[in-house]
């Protein structure tokens, strides 16, 4: 069977809507007739049609609808949120046929929509390159059956293993990596929904946190200040960037970019942060340090994944990057540098 072929072009599809669709998942779908893809589409922003919807759309003769079979990556939706069901849709148009590459983790689908396919006399088949449904969408699983954000751990670190040297006066900030890599990282920040750093990275850089180096929207702005040292003058505090900082101090001024969250810091500072950050409906955050904010987060065994770039620099003595276990995915050169990706085994 060529199942694999087809779901594997509605991967491709989906991947188009990366960064655009949160709350929702990224979906692609095609429809074939006898061999041929007559249609496909993908899920490109929340509140927009679905990837189902824009598949069938796209075939310009629907009579051969009823003859036809549909993929899609992740089950077809069967409630009403901002757009009708899509489970609807397929029953209405009288597709025989639905390949599904997985079933969707949220509690409002959950199977309820291939439920619905069956008991309308359509042939549902599931499970094709599941592993890889699920991988493309982890941050969309990770946020549903963890009850968290899919977390990714981002430093950049000198040949001998140090993230800035023991004095850098003379550079603000202190920059480890080439500029091709600064720019990738500016688009995996379009990527994801948040960005997290600690007080002392603001004090010590005043970082824009922003994707100013890539096309697309700008991340949400995690920001530690327990004390309350980070003062109205850090660019954190600027501009239209949406930004949450967290703190025990008693904030009493507010805007609609800036927002206090009260916590009380210590050892499981970690978890309630993704409480916290699962509440804002956030499904996926950068954390890009300091140490002390990036090493609470590996003793905790709370990450998903760790971007580490190694410039071609020799530091010598200053701030020792983090260690941590896992599985390297990645292994690639950025020009002089070398980009790792790690994979927790968790």
């Amino acid at each position: 069977m060529c199942h694999e072929i087809y779901i594997q072009r509605c991967l491709e599809l989906a991947q188009n809507g990366l960064g655009s669709t949160y709350p929702n998942p990224m979906v692609g779908s095609v429809i074939v007739h006898r061999g041929k893809i007559i249609g496909e589409g993908w899920h490109q922003k929340a509140g927009e049609p679905h990837a189902e919807v824009n598949a069938i759309n796209s075939v310009k003769n629907k009579s051969l609808l009823t003859k036809s079979t549909i993929y899609v990556s992740l089950e077809p939706c069967s409630h009403f949120g901002k757009t009708p069901p899509c489970s609807d849709l397929i029953i209405q148009h009288k597709i025989p046929t639905v390949i599904v590459g997985t079933v969707d983790p949220n509690d409002k689908v959950a199977g309820k929509g291939i439920e619905k396919l069956q008991k309308a006399g359509i042939k549902v088949k599931v499970g094709v390159l599941e592993k890889e449904c699920r991988e493309l969408n982890k941050r969309f699983f990770t946020f549903h059956t963890k009850k968290r954000p899919y977390i990714i751990l981002k430093w950049a670190e000198s040949v001998d293993g140090f993230l800035s040297p023991l004095n850098k006066k003379e550079q603000k900030p202190f920059w480890v990596t080439n500029v091709y890599s600064r720019q990738l990282v500016h688009k995996w920040r379009t990527e994801e929904q948040a960005i997290l750093v600690g007080t002392k990275t603001v004090l010590d850089d005043n970082p824009q946190l922003n994707a100013r180096d890539w096309f697309g929207k700008n991340p949400i702005r995690i920001i530690l200040d327990r004390c309350g040292k980070i003062s109205e003058d850090y660019v954190v505090k600027k501009g239209n960037q949406k930004t949450i900082i967290l703190t025990e101090q008693e904030i009493l001024t507010k805007d609609e970019n800036c927002i206090y969250e009260n916590l009380i810091f210590g050892e499981q500072l970690p978890e309630k942060m993704s409480n916290l950050l699962y509440q804002y409906q956030i499904q996926s955050v950068i954390i890009e340090g300091g140490l002390q904010t990036l090493q609470s987060f590996i003793d905790n065994n709370l990450w998903d994944e760790a971007r580490i770039f190694k410039g071609n620099i020799i530091v010598h003595q200053g701030t020792k990057a983090p260690i941590l276990k896992g599985e390297i995915v990645v292994k690639q050169k950025s020009i002089n540098d070398e980009l790792i990706i790690i994979k927790s085994h968790d």
